[in-house]
């Protein structure tokens, strides 16, 4: 059984379908690249299997739990979404880093409000754990910078950091280096290149199409809302077998 099995998604904004029976699989200590033009869904369905937005149909199971049946009516209570949100932890475009907290308190921030819903005390524990994950990420001596102190590359560096906080079953990122200058996109890179060596399972949505071919094991085009093709990253990038895939990745040096 795969660690993670989507099936069937949908989701339409009004009458624009932006995902259309999306289906695939991950296995544990599996990275997925997911390739493709703006509006072609890749957001969207990281957003999906995030319950930032509920799909309109399909299914999601982790670890054989159904996160999310669209056959089902019932609303998930507030609690029992955020539950199911933390089999996946995000790592966002622009960081989203709250401004008012330092790097560490940005780590801490999440596990701080878990343990208080669950009426345990961790905050030494969490913190320790904070300082190990800024340390992993070359920000030992950042941790009491607050964001607007930090470069874009290493703002990045602590989202990740504050995304692996909770411990996720698949660590999601969204064109992680998208709002980096070239200079600063290395580091994020070789951050991500250093949690597939050590199977942390991951999808990555990017538009660095030699990363996504290297670092992954499968990669995914998207198009229209729906998956063109799939299969062995370097099959998909350096000979796809799909017109439509040919078509976009001429547009790119690999």
């Amino acid at each position: 059984m795969a660690l993670l099995e989507v099936n069937n998604i949908r989701k339409s904004f009004g009458k624009t379908e932006v995902l259309s029976d999306i289906s695939f699989s991950l296995e544990e200590g599996e990275a997925i690249s997911i390739i493709g033009s703006s509006g072609s869904g890749k957001t969207t369905l990281l957003r999906c299997l995030n319950f930032l937005e509920r799909p309109d149909g399909g299914t999601i199971r982790v670890r054989d739990e159904v996160l999310f049946d669209g056959s089902d009516p019932k609303r998930l209570s507030e609690e029992e979404i955020r539950r199911r949100r933390l089999h996946f932890g995000l790592v966002f475009q622009n960081f989203n880093l709250f401004p008012q907290y330092t790097a560490i308190d940005n780590v801490m921030l999440a596990p701080k409000l878990a343990a208080r819903e669950a009426g345990k005390n961790r905050d030494d524990e969490i913190r320790k754990q904070a300082e190990e994950l800024l340390d992993t990420m070359g920000l030992s001596n950042r941790m009491n910078n607050y964001p607007g102190q930090l470069s874009g590359g290493q703002q990045q560096r602590v989202a990740i950091a504050r995304a692996l906080a909770l411990h996720p079953d698949i660590l999601c990122f969204d064109e992680p280096t998208s709002a980096l200058d070239p200079e600063l996109t290395g580091e994020v890179l070789r951050v991500i290149r250093e949690l597939a060596e050590n199977r942390t399972t991951m999808i990555i949505v990017t538009h660095e199409m030699s990363f996504a071919r290297d670092v992954a094991e499968r990669a995914i085009f998207m198009d229209g809302g729906v998956i063109v093709e799939q299969g062995d990253a370097k099959q998909v990038i350096d000979h796809p077998r799909e017109e439509r895939t040919k078509q976009f990745l001429a547009s790119y040096q690999k």
